[in-house]
């Protein structure tokens, strides 16, 4: 059988094991893993340390710059809330990135950027266009690693260390023979407050942790600085618990209160160093706060531990899990490693109250912003995996932007709000010759909000979320059924300019229409758009249905799916996008299943899959699922190449300068959640999107079935 247990609905008891699921996936670290550091975190806050439990060795993890400067390390502490900007004399705004584009709806307004620039330097920008692009970057609030005889450990002197992250308490225990001495970390984030708890047990003669600080970065993927002591400034107040530490980077403010049983002292104009009162025993608790103003109330370190531990257990146990070890397929033990340990790192780095960065909060990636059109890939699956409040977290994030939004669709002349693409965290778009141009972003709030009422549907809470999500659902619609104009066809086109999913088609964008992806997007948006006001008990707006209805079907030449109706070859490279007409988009009746079969098929033949990104391959398996091809969503999920390549961490590597790519882990969890749990019109087989020829046993429970 495909599946010994069917799908079974949120709510009901579990039947798996679960603590035995995922202890079996545990991270075991024998020696220093330079690409596979690990985190803990809570989705707004993350420290990833190394195989000391701290961050003890950063120049054993290094970060390669991608602008050519200096490299930086992997490890450190990031926020969502950790932001600074250069100063500018200047006064920069997005004003001056602006450019009058001529469109089919008249002329309208970009935030565009010189063509051909490196986006990851300021070669070729205009000083607006590199400044707007730089500011304001993430910044790394702090290193704590261990000191022997009151000097930073060094490499040589790690003799031995063991690690393991308990994934069922969000725990990593470090045992470390350190310059002769033996002791054991435990480091823990709190899962409501911006804390680590680290804890330290054994022979910790001359042993002690120091807790260092440095500049900001505004380098593309670093966000700390060591360079340039004079950039920032340290202060510190010992107190009865420790220490409360008031860091000053040019605007940006924040606090670092340090709860700790032993003693502090200061240790150089950036640093404090923290000791043990005995020889046997440390607790540290480092708790961090924006603004300069006021103390801060510390937890004790077997506060967060405990709370960490609750907390986890709570989150593998009321969501859902899928089991596929008694799978004979080999594969089957890869496949459950991956469903654990993204479960873990998105939450650990995609559920916090922004949109977040396709690294999360292991390193910066375009300056620790977020993508709205990957803004799914991070944090879909939260609902479709019984945690629907993990993705309501970042939703409000919208509604604060909507007057930005609203602003941008009006200068291009159309209602409703126009999403942005690459964004600051107070939505102001990023100057870009791509992002500006991109559609696919723009259905995303439909989509959140139906898998939202999924969730929760035939509960009280049903009411509560259309309620709350159909406004954002309508502004979104306005500006959807007022993009496409009619052609001589009869039928509504999206028009130039725009950049589809698949960015190499970026070039053209003046002359780019009616892309394969986004056309299904469109009228998929606007009849669940209709949909969701219908259930809320509201009448919606009569020409959002008109207008999916008369949607034109994708461009199909030589019986596969074109890229968008342009009369150029296929571009083999980057997202294979248009296979998203029929499986990241449910059949919308836009294309013919067979067509979009034979385009998986014509993709599979001989795509640069070196040019494609981590997504893509869950993505492409959800498409050969809902056509039928159960064998060959689980042959693209588990690809053998490079950019879908799955660390010991979990981490879903894509180069040296973008060592994590969290839209992978989260578009595993999406296409496992519609392979395993099922999508409406599937003919309701267990385990649909699975082989049913005996090589897989696939037992789920708690998933919600995909649209």
């Amino acid at each position: 059988m495909s599946a010994t247990i069917p799908r079974t609905p949120p709510g009901t008891p579990p039947r798996l094991d679960r603590r035995a699921l995922v202890a079996a996936h545990d991270v075991v670290v024998r020696s220093v893993l330079p690409a596979s550091p690990l985190s803990v975190g809570n989705g707004r806050f993350a420290t990833t340390v190394d195989v000391t439990g701290l961050h003890t060795f950063p120049q054993l993890h290094p970060l390669p710059d991608a602008g050519g400067g200096p490299a930086g390390s992997m490890l450190g502490t990031l926020a969502e809330w950790a932001w600074h900007s250069d100063p500018d004399p200047a006064g920069f705004s997005t004003a001056d990135a602006e450019r009058v584009v001529d469109t089919a709806h008249g002329p309208a307004v970009y935030v565009d950027m010189t063509r051909g620039a490196d986006g990851r330097s300021a070669a070729g920008l205009s000083a607006a266009e590199a400044h707007l692009r730089a500011n304001p970057h993430r910044f790394d609030l702090f290193r704590a690693g261990l000191t022997v005889d009151g000097r930073p450990a060094r490499p040589h002197e790690l003799r031995d260390a063991g690690q393991r992250l308990d994934l069922w308490s969000g725990t990593l225990t470090s045992r470390v023979d350190l310059a002769g001495r033996r002791f054991e970390v435990t480091t823990a984030a709190h899962p409501r407050a911006d804390a680590l708890a680290v804890r330290v047990r054994g022979d910790l003669t001359g042993i002690g942790v120091r807790v260092g600080f440095g500049a900001a970065s505004p380098s593309w993927n670093l966000s700390r600085d060591d360079t340039r002591p004079g950039a920032h400034r340290t202060d510190v107040r010992t107190t009865a618990a420790g220490a409360l530490v008031h860091r000053t980077l040019d605007a940006a403010r924040y606090r670092l209160g340090a709860r700790t049983d032993g003693s502090v002292r200061v240790a150089g104009a950036h640093a404090v160093d923290v000791a043990p009162s005995g020889t046997g025993a440390l607790d540290l608790v480092l708790l961090a706060a924006p603004g300069a103003e006021g103390d801060l109330d510390v937890p004790g370190a077997g506060e967060v531990l405990a709370a960490s531990a609750a907390w986890w257990e709570e989150f593998w146990t009321r969501g859902a899990a899928v089991d596929v070890t008694a799978s004979r397929d080999p594969r089957a033990g890869e496949l459950q490693r991956r469903i654990v340990l993204s479960q873990y790192l998105t939450a650990v780095h995609s559920a916090g109250t922004l949109p977040p960065a396709e690294t999360g909060l292991l390193v910066n990636s375009w300056r620790g912003r977020g993508h709205l059109e990957m803004h799914p890939w991070h944090a879909a699956h939260f609902p479709l995996w019984g945690r629907a409040d993990l993705l309501e977290r970042s939703l409000p994030w919208y509604e604060r932007v909507l007057p930005r939004a609203r602003r941008t669709a009006h200068r291009q002349g159309l209602p409703g709000a126009r999403w942005p693409k690459q964004v600051t965290p107070d939505g102001e778009e990023t100057p870009s010759d791509i992002g500006p141009f991109l559609l696919w972003q723009q259905p995303h709030p439909v989509q959140f909000a139906e898998l939202l009422r999924r969730s929760a549907a035939g509960t009280d809470r049903e009411a509560e979320v259309l309620r709350r999500w159909v406004p954002l659902v309508a502004e979104t619609a306005r500006f959807a059924a007022a993009l496409p104009v009619p052609g001589p066809d009869g039928r509504l086109h999206l028009p130039p300019p725009l950049v589809p999913a698949q960015e190499s088609w970026a070039d053209v964008r003046e002359r780019a229409a009616d892309p394969s992806f986004e056309l299904a997007q469109w009228r998929w948006c606007l009849r669940t758009a209709a949909e969701l006001h219908r259930r809320a008990g509201l009448v919606p707006d009569p020409s959002w249905e008109r207008v999916a209805e008369r949607i034109a079907a994708p461009v199909v030449r030589d019986g596969v799916l074109a890229a968008l109706d342009l009369d150029e070859p296929l571009r083999r490279t980057d997202h294979p996008s248009m296979l998203g007409a029929l499986g990241v988009v449910p059949d919308t009746g836009l294309v013919d299943p067979a067509v979009v079969r034979a385009s998986l098929h014509d993709v599979l033949a001989d795509w640069d899959w070196a040019g494609a990104w981590g997504w893509d391959f869950p993505a492409t398996a959800m498409t050969a699922a809902r056509v039928g091809e159960p064998g060959l969503a689980v042959d693209v999920l588990l690809a053998p190449h490079a950019k879908n390549h799955h660390l010991p961490s979990g981490h879903n590597h894509q180069t040296p300068v973008l060592p994590a790519y969290l839209p992978g882990n989260g578009g595993l969890l999406a296409a496992v959640a519609l392979m395993a749990g099922g999508w409406d019109g599937d003919g309701g087989r267990p385990a649909p999107g699975f082989p049913d020829d005996g090589s897989w046993d696939v037992r789920a429970e708690g998933l919600v079935r995909s649209p």
